[in-house]
């Protein structure tokens, strides 16, 4: 049941949580900080699939290069991992050593849906046994099925490929997730891959505050939606004295940071080029403060997500790259200023992302 804030409490509309969230994701100025701080601000990067992180941090930091990201990753200094929403993110180090645990609970969770191809088999031994396998060699989830399988001949191969992610915290090695480089997905465990043991989960009270600064003003339910975790109300209740509290344009009560940014709500904010899957879009379980209602389920078809663009700081419109341009496609006409600060924008990122080639920004309208 959704929490009703005290008719007391101060409003925030659409636009002021609009600009809150926009400042703290480093969306109205680009950050001057390095990719992996900015990665850890962040709790991590969506990343599905190898290039999304590398866009969204060229959209947020000042003088971005995505070697910036390549190094930490080939470092293992950052690393990709299952972690918030059973979803893969690039993660810094020392959180893929304490999120994972912490949102262990959701993965055992994920894992009751594999039950009936699992009859039979003891998950501490499996996680013995696949620990002993990634930490001898990466492998892939095809081979993790093989050489599992053959202890559990009865069993269902990717359900006890799937129950190893899921008891395990498996990073996927370089050279997948490096920039201009390729490579399938093998696994090994985050302790073999960094070098050090788990650390102990952190208490979900620092989550929650860190989520605030780089996602705030939310709700319980925001904060659910995006890391996964349930059963936070008592979290907040017990953080209440060291927060503010607000109600949004629903009467839902949010928490925030006394000392968090909440800008002007006609502070400006440039247009942004964002990859598919990025947490801006992801991470409430409201998302009125940057999806506009009437564009509600229009950066999704099926399974896959669309790159997005901002305008005015909200969903405007999607884009892609082709062979010769940087093809941006609005839900509505852009006014004459919007199309020039688009195409700005748009040249920069192909500069920053793409430098050398040749590519045009090219506008059209997106059909339906």
């Amino acid at each position: 049941m959704t929490s009703k804030a005290s008719p007391t409490a101060p409003a925030l509309g659409t636009r002021a949580l609009n600009r809150a969230t926009l400042a703290r994701q480093a969306l109205l100025c680009r950050a001057p900080m390095s990719a992996e701080a900015a990665v850890g601000h962040l709790v991590g990067l969506q990343a599905q699939n190898v290039k999304p992180p590398y866009y969204a941090l060229a959209a947020r930091l000042d003088g971005f290069a995505p070697d910036d990201l390549a190094r930490p990753m080939a470092d293992r200094r950052v690393a990709r991992i299952v972690t918030l929403r059973s979803t893969v993110h690039t993660h810094t180090a020392d959180d893929c050593l304490t999120l994972r645990p912490l949102v262990q609970a959701a993965r055992d969770r994920e894992l009751r849906n594999f039950r009936a191809g699992l009859t039979g088999v003891d998950l501490d031994t499996l996680a013995v046994l696949a620990r002993e396998l990634v930490e001898e060699e990466p492998r892939t989830m095809g081979q993790l099925r093989e050489a599992l399988g053959a202890r559990w001949p009865e069993a269902d191969p990717a359900s006890l490929a799937v129950a190893a992610r899921c008891r395990l915290p498996l990073v996927q090695v370089t050279p997948r997730g490096v920039w201009g480089r390729s490579g399938q997905v093998a696994l090994t465990t985050a302790e073999h891959w960094f070098g050090r043991p788990s650390e102990p989960a952190p208490a979900p009270d620092a989550t929650v505050l860190r989520y605030l600064a780089a996602f705030g003003p939310a709700s319980v339910k925001d904060l659910q939606r995006w890391s996964g975790l349930t059963r936070t109300r008592e979290v907040f209740e017990r953080l209440r004295p060291r927060l503010l509290t607000f109600r949004d344009p629903g009467g839902t009560e949010l928490f925030d940071l006394p000392d968090a940014p909440r800008p002007d709500p006609e502070t400006p904010a440039p247009p942004r080029f964002l990859p598919e899957f990025d947490n801006l879009l992801l991470s409430h379980a409201d998302r009125t403060r940057v999806v506009p209602p009437r564009h509600k389920g229009r950066t999704w078809k099926g399974n896959q997500a669309y790159r997005t663009l901002l305008v005015d700081g909200f969903l405007a419109g999607l884009w892609v790259l082709t062979d010769d341009a940087l093809v941006v496609e609005t839900f509505e006409p852009p006014t004459g200023g919007q199309r020039a600060e688009i195409t700005a924008e748009g040249e920069r990122m192909l500069a920053v992302m793409h430098p050398g080639e040749s590519r045009g920004v090219r506008f059209g309208m997106v059909r339906g």
